[in-house]
């Protein structure tokens, strides 16, 4: 009995190490698309669309949607941060001073852009290793399968669901997840 006692006793101190050690979407720091730092634990408390975009894709028009969700829905609340990928089929193959002239000149944008990154692949940023796998993230594992997939985060920085690029950002499934109803 004593020996099955010591025995739980390590398996729940495991498991409690194992829980403090798992990440959540706060504990990033990114690039922003002008070059700054940019802590993700500033969003503590809001909920949270990350987008990988492209401005040569079918999905391109989309910008146009997610300046309309972040007008309507962003602020203390809600938050969308875009992530430029050139992944597939070069999409986005400009330097992030264009990316970010080509967002604000054609689609207006004003949620925060950040630099370019890869969203898959060897050198797949560390924001999108986390968004992916489950061992990481604690919920599911995904593959970015195209530009504009959405990645659903709550407001303690957990992964809540993945949203693909067909699905608009103005669809009824993210304005309910946004206003909780």
């Amino acid at each position: 009995m004593k020996q099955i006692t010591i025995l739980l006793i390590l398996v729940i101190m495991n498991a409690g190490l194992h829980a403090q050690t798992k990440k959540s979407f706060h504990d990033f720091t990114v690039k922003t698309i002008a070059g700054d730092q940019f802590d993700l634990s500033q969003l503590k408390g809001k909920k949270v669309l990350v987008v990988n975009t492209a401005s040569k894709c079918g999905f391109t028009p989309q910008y146009a949607d997610l300046q309309k969700l972040y007008e309507q829905y962003g602020g203390d609340n809600f938050e969308i941060i875009g992530f430029p990928a050139n992944n597939f089929l070069r999409q986005e193959p400009g330097t992030n001073a264009e990316i970010k002239e080509f967002c604000t000149v054609n689609y207006g944008v004003t949620f925060p852009m950040m630099a370019k990154i890869s969203v898959k692949g060897k050198d797949m940023h560390p924001v999108y290793q986390w968004l992916t796998s489950k061992e990481e993230n604690g919920v599911m594992d995904s593959t970015v399968k195209w530009n504009f997939q959405k990645y659903l985060i709550d407001e303690e920085g957990n992964l809540v669901d993945v949203v693909y690029s067909k699905e608009n950002p103005l669809s009824e499934k993210i304005v309910r997840w946004i206003t909780g109803e």
